[in-house]
C-alpha cells in the first residue's frame, strides 16, 4: 500500500506542473539516445524528420546534490520516452511532440528521494517527459567504462560509444542538441539501444546509429 501510494504521488507530478528555478544543487553525468540519426546527411534528415525519432531512452546518474531539498547522492533515474512525432522535430521547426513516459528510478532510493529524482528528471528535460504513464522502482547501471557508456534498466538496454566518426559525406552535419540540459555534450554511436516494456504501448530496438548524446549536467 506504502509502495502504490509513492508511485501515484510519483505519476502526479506530471500533471501537476513543476515551478522552475530554485530547485537545488546537483551535477552528474548524462546519456541519451533516440530512434533519428543526429548526426547524417541532409537527404536521409529529410526522410526521417517526419517518420523516426519518436522514442528514446534518456539517463541520469548524481555524483552528489540535492533537489527540492532532498540528497540523492550517487542516484540514477532513466527515462524511456515515445511520443507523436519526432522528439526533436522543434529544433528543425516542427511543432511540440506530445509525449508519453515510462521512469525507471533508482531502487536505492527511498520514497523522498524518488520524488525528487522524477522532479529533476522532469526539469532537465524542460518537460519533455510529458505524461508519465508508469514509474518503477528498480536497480540501474549506470557504468563509463572510458570509451563507451552502459545504461541498463528493467526493459531498458543502452550502450553509448563515445567514438563516433564525423565523416562528412554526404553533407553530414550535427541537426540536433540533447532533449535535456547538459553543460557539455558530445555525439555518440549508440551501439546498443533498446526499450522492451509494455507501458507506453511500443517497443523499439535501434542500434549502431549515430543517435546519442553524452555530457555532464548541473542544476
Amino acid at each position: 500500500m506504502k509502495r502504490a501510494l509513492v508511485v501515484a504521488a510519483l505519476i502526479g507530478l506530471a500533471v501537476a506542473p513543476l515551478v522552475a528555478g530554485g530547485k537545488g544543487t546537483v551535477n552528474g553525468a548524462y546519456v541519451e539516445a533516440r530512434t533519428a540519426e543526429v548526426f547524417t546527411g541532409g537527404c536521409i534528415m529529410g526522410s526521417e524528420a517526419e517518420t523516426v525519432g519518436k522514442q528514446a531512452v534518456l539517463a541520469w546518474k548524481v555524483d552528489r546534490g540535492t533537489f527540492n531539498g532532498v540528497s540523492i547522492d550517487g542516484l540514477s533515474i532513466v527515462a524511456a520516452l515515445s511520443g507523436d512525432r519526432n522528439l526533436g522535430i522543434q529544433e528543425i521547426g516542427g511543432g511540440k511532440p506530445e509525449v508519453r513516459s515510462a521512469l525507471f528510478v533508482d531502487s536505492r532510493a527511498n520514497p523522498a528521494q524518488q520524488i525528487a529524482l522524477v522532479a529533476m528528471a522532469n526539469e532537465l528535460s524542460n518537460g519533455l517527459v510529458g505524461t508519465i504513464v508508469q514509474v518503477t522502482p528498480a536497480p540501474i547501471q549506470f557504468a563509463d567504462h572510458g570509451g563507451e557508456i552502459v545504461v541498463s534498466a528493467p526493459h531498458i538496454a543502452l550502450g553509448v560509444s563515445k567514438h563516433m566518426t564525423h565523416d562528412p559525406s554526404c553533407g553530414a552535419m550535427q541537426w540536433f542538441h540533447p532533449l535535456a540540459s547538459v553543460d557539455k555534450a558530445d555525439m555518440g554511436l549508440a551501439a546498443e539501444h533498446a526499450f522492451t516494456g509494455s507501458g507506453l504501448g511500443t517497443k523499439w530496438s535501434d542500434p549502431n546509429r549515430r543517435s546519442a548524446f553524452f555530457g555532464t549536467f548541473s542544476y
